[in-house]
């Protein structure tokens, strides 16, 4: 195989001297870019921008559903528009809405309950400190620890929990089922590790059929889907040829338009440098993601004909480019690369190595995935197994809370917890 450049990305200093003015035009990530174009565009009476989302959104639209015919081109960006508008709700914009009466009656509850909701983390555990918010209100401990266990009312089901255990409990206050029925599932979350021991209720498999419904973590809704991702570069393998495009069918068009006028006055001579100056500056984040495509194509060949992603410092790029690392950060933040491994985060090609070696943290949680993947369900690996078989592996040198931390990134459970989920099944 061989990588194909297709661009020539310009000269250096060119490049340089143009992201040091026009940087937020870089930095913002594809769905926002014909918003930040328009702030530098708004006061230029001779700049014109052409949406390209809008139009490729509506295409979309239209493939979803080939039966809804759009009649005339204003239909159809009305349409578009409005597709744009319907945005699922995030979990913490869907919490916040829930802070509220009757369950949160007070102004204190409410603030109470505001701050709970910035301490719950992405999967829907409450990562807080009770007696840290009761200091900050000024109240007692009990009263905060009351506003909380109120979370087991609100959706997601199980949202604000500490722990599994106290999830499904919460779980179980939104499932309607049988008096006798409840009785045993509860019996049975409060002793998850004996689980074993209920066989015999007369309930047991109606309980455990509850129980199976019961989401873990309990805010997986809110999970990002990768298809709803819009990627910035493709990578591609065409008759054995590596190729890295840029996803440009989403890019707005900047039309300079006169309207007639001679750039003579001073004004407009202004205006339409000012004009030039945007157009570049698109051509130069074009330049440039395609360039960082480039590079992590060249630093992580062997990922993309199957292997592993190798160690790849962001100083790296940053030297490439002439900027500070925490500027290309920014600049590779919340953009993603499309594959035949999927569509993946830029970031997550930036890894850092592991104990000197040339094994990065991403394989390993990647051997972590598959190890857990195929291990034994009656005999789940434990943390310190899997430390022995990435240590044999990798011949590194690592440490068991290592792995607990990797384990735990991944949301996977531990293996007490996996060995009473697979007894479930």
């Amino acid at each position: 195989m061989r990588l194909r450049t297709q661009i020539d990305v310009g000269n250096k200093n060119k490049l340089s001297a143009t992201l040091k003015s026009w940087l937020p035009i870089l930095q913002t990530n594809i769905e926002e870019l014909e918003e930040v174009l328009s702030e530098y565009s708004k006061n230029n009476p001779f700049v014109e921008l052409k949406s390209g989302f809008c139009s490729n959104m509506s295409e979309t639209i239209m493939k979803k559903d080939s039966s809804q015919k759009l009649s005339t081109p204003k239909s159809t960006k009305t349409n578009a528009i409005e597709s744009l508008n319907f945005v699922k709700k995030g979990l913490y914009e869907s919490l916040s809405e829930q802070i509220c009466p009757p369950l949160f009656p007070t102004k204190i509850s409410q603030n109470i309950a505001f701050e709970i909701v910035e301490l719950i983390s992405d999967e829907g555990y409450f990562e807080g400190d009770i007696e840290q918010i009761a200091k900050k209100f000024d109240v007692t401990s009990e009263m905060v620890k009351k506003i909380r266990e109120r979370f087991a009312y609100i959706e997601p089901a199980g949202v604000g929990a500490i722990n599994l255990r106290e999830s499904f409990l919460f779980q179980l206050n939104h499932i309607e089922c049988e008096d006798e029925v409840y009785k045993v599932v509860k019996l049975i979350v409060d002793d998850f590790d004996n689980i074993t021991n209920y066989k015999n209720e007369k309930y047991y498999h109606e309980a455990l059929n509850i129980i199976k419904k019961f989401k873990n973590p309990p805010a997986i809704d809110f999970f990002e889907d990768d298809l709803e991702v819009i990627p910035d570069i493709f990578v591609s393998e065409i008759d054995g040829v590596i190729e890295v495009s840029l996803n440009e069918k989403y890019y707005p068009t900047i039309k300079i338009d006169l309207n007639g006028l001679q750039a003579e006055h001073p004004f407009i001579k202004k205006k339409i440098k000012e004009a030039k100056d945007l157009v570049d500056a698109l051509d130069m984040r074009k330049a440039t993601l395609y360039k960082i495509g480039l590079m992590i194509v060249e630093y992580q060949y062997e990922f993309f004909t199957g292997g592993e992603i190798k160690p790849m410092r962001l100083i790296d790029l940053a030297d490439e480019f002439g900027h500070n690392p925490s500027t290309i950060s920014r600049a590779i933040s919340n953009k993603y690369l499309e594959c035949n491994r999927g569509i993946i985060p830029i970031k997550n090609f930036f890894c850092i190595a592991i104990d000197d070696k040339d094994v990065s943290n991403t394989a390993i949680k990647d051997f972590i995935k598959k190890i857990v993947s195929e291990e034994n369900k009656n005999r789940p690996l434990s943390d310190v197994k899997m430390l022995d078989m990435i240590e044999e592996k990798f011949s590194i040198k690592l440490v068991r809370r290592t792995i607990t931390k990797y384990r735990k990134l991944l949301n996977i459970a531990s293996s007490n917890e996996r060995k009473k989920l697979y007894a479930m099944v």
